[in-house]
């Protein structure tokens, strides 16, 4: 089984897991630096995803409130162009614009999001998401449709660290308030969604969509862990039943 007798709360990633990101694409970096001169810079610039915090990264005192943070993630935007030769007097208008365009995606939710939820909900499980994201989250998941499914939402930004550093799983074990054998964390990446909650204490399923984002062969599962090609899978295999009543959101 997948969703036990003993499972009170499913938790799940966002993006790759619940949500992908459809046309139109956010803009390309390039074209933001070459409408402002600044084409040379822009090939220095590498990665446009890269520059954000990296996985398992702390940052507890940037997130004090969205203000702060956002402050922290434009002055990263704002070393790196500086590091690439764009001049001060270039740097607030590109920095901003950039930090817009990275933001601009495009979400819609996978198929089988919908029908899943409402089983979990009918089996009585508390229902959770947890992700590495921008500040809102929470703004994403009432966007994209499930708000009113889920009771507990824990964003990096928010909980001052990144998966799979062990801090945004203490806050999220915490807002479910259940003990952390008792949660099931969903996800498609192998550190953040897997081996990060076996370390807090949770249980996992690798989630292996046929059109995942992950590239790649699927690691070896650890004992007690399982994979699943689709979240449809968490609920056909516990049957009628399968939940043991909600937790409170904490």
């Amino acid at each position: 089984m997948v969703v036990t007798d003993g499972t009170r709360a499913v938790v799940l990633d966002f993006y790759g897991t619940l949500v992908r990101m459809v046309e139109p694409l956010p803009p390309d970096h390039r074209g933001i630096f070459a409408r402002r001169g600044l084409a040379a810079q822009g090939e220095l610039w590498g990665d446009q995803w890269s520059v954000g915090p990296g996985e398992g990264e702390e940052h507890a005192a940037h997130s004090a409130d969205e203000t702060t943070y956002v402050t922290w993630e434009r002055d990263r935007l704002r070393r790196r162009a500086r590091a690439c030769g764009v001049p001060e007097a270039e740097l607030d208008g590109l920095v901003a614009e950039l930090d817009r365009a990275m933001k601009a995606v495009r979400l819609e939710l996978y198929p089988d999001v919908l029908g899943v939820l409402a089983q979990l909900r009918e089996r009585g499980l508390l229902i959770g998401v947890c992700s590495n994201w921008f500040w809102n989250l929470e703004d994403c998941v009432d966007a994209v449709g499930i708000g009113g499914a889920v009771d507990v939402v824990v964003g990096s930004a928010r909980a001052g660290a990144r998966k799979p550093h062990p801090l945004i799983y203490r806050t999220l074990v915490e807002r479910c308030a259940l003990p952390a054998d008792r949660v099931l964390f969903v996800g498609d990446m192998w550190m953040p969604d897997v081996l990060g909650p076996l370390a807090a204490g949770m249980r996992a399923a690798h989630l292996w969509r046929p059109d995942r984002a992950v590239e790649g062969l699927a690691p070896p599962l650890p004992e007690g862990v399982v994979r699943i090609t689709g979240l449809g899978e968490l609920v056909r295999a516990a049957g009628p039943g399968g939940g043991a009543g909600r937790g409170g959101c904490g």
